[in-house]
């Protein structure tokens, strides 16, 4: 972290500090206030009472608002830590542009930007990026793989012509900064810009006999430059669907094969993709979570001045990843169907199998 970001870090965590109540009801919307403190789970919003948050206190030094220690994990920060775990995030970059989102807040003024319209662009560190393309070097087709086979396992059996997916059958992963270098056969995604070109990947560790994720504690991480970018399925032009995750994404194209879609996984990236230069239609998938709100209202406004159509897509129950498991192809299908702009049903929604 350099030295601007160090201050930019120490102003924000104070704002947010200031406003420590709101934090935890958009971050922590699981847990409940108890006095001068907001107890949850755990920093990801599971319902319980292991993590603290102080409500009220000095603005640094012993008993600071905002300071959080779960007694289960040992885990403890401030609200820009719990930001950062909370959203899944990386970079500084990322935590602050969702810290100021929060805030409402101006961005500051880029110290790097792509100078094209409709652009957020953030490649990442040089080194991260550059460690992003060796990884994808690395892996195979998905054909026949464990990744395929865990892929199967969530119903997502229709892969055809998905190139920004691969299997790495030892892929690293260390636990912490100072935990010993595991290896786990993973998922691996491309993360492109428009043009195409690689800015970063994620990963999703597994387990060995592919019917679901490896057993460690943060399965899925990304490496290099995420924001703006996305896991791209098709080439966009007129019309889109974005939403986060890559499993919920590939949900939609069990039926909806040929609309262009993007996974651009985590909220925060969700809401400042960039959008192509032809879009005049852009589904949102809705992720039902406060994270997910607030990533649609900020599409929302971005697409109003945009002058893009926007239709969000709400699943029946938790994700479009829930509705095709547990209901079905075609249950799917109905759900999407009314949803649809009309040309768009005629045009991408998939009757082979009706």
């Amino acid at each position: 972290m350099t030295g601007h970001d160090r201050d930019d870090a120490g102003d924000l965590s104070r704002r947010l500090a200031e406003n420590a109540v709101a934090v935890c009801r958009h971050y922590l919307s699981a847990g409940r206030r108890h006095g001068n403190y907001w107890l949850v789970g755990d920093v990801r919003n599971t319902p319980g009472r292991s993590l603290y948050v102080r409500l009220h206190g000095p603005s640094e030094g012993r008993g600071a608002a905002g300071r959080w220690t779960d007694a289960q994990s040992g885990e403890y920060g401030d609200l820009l830590d719990l930001i950062r775990e909370s959203c899944g995030l990386f970079d500084f970059r990322d935590v602050a542009y969702e810290a100021r989102a929060f805030l409402s807040l101006p961005a500051p003024e880029p110290r790097f930007m792509a100078s094209v319209d409709h652009s957020v662009s953030d490649r990442g560190p040089a080194g991260h990026t550059e460690a992003a393309r060796r990884l994808w070097s690395m892996t195979r087709p998905l054909a026949g793989t464990l990744a395929a086979a865990y892929l199967r396992h969530r119903d997502l059996k229709w892969l055809p012509g998905v190139t920004a997916l691969r299997f790495h059958p030892t892929c690293y992963y260390r636990p912490d900064d100072d935990g010993p270098t595991e290896t786990w056969p993973a998922l691996i995604a491309a993360v492109t810009d428009l043009d195409g070109t690689l800015t970063g990947v994620h990963r999703t560790w597994l387990a060995p006999y592919g019917h679901g994720k490896a057993p460690v504690d943060h399965p899925r991480r990304a490496l290099g430059g995420l924001l703006g970018h996305a896991v791209r399925f098709g080439v966009a032009a007129g019309v889109l669907a974005a939403g986060e995750g890559i499993e919920t994404v590939l949900s939609l194209r069990q039926v909806l094969p040929d609309l262009p879609l993007a996974a651009c996984l985590s909220a925060t990236h969700l809401a400042a993709m960039v959008f192509p230069p032809l879009l005049r239609r852009l589904y949102v998938i809705r992720d039902d979570d406060p994270a997910g709100d607030h990533a649609l209202e900020t599409l929302s406004e971005r697409a109003r001045v945009a002058g893009i159509e926007l239709i969000a897509l709400s699943p029946r129950l938790a994700d479009f990843n829930d509705d095709l498991r547990h209901l079905g192809r075609a249950a799917l299908r109905a759900i999407l169907h009314p949803q649809l702009a009309p040309s768009d049903v005629a045009r991408f929604l998939d009757t082979a199998h009706a």
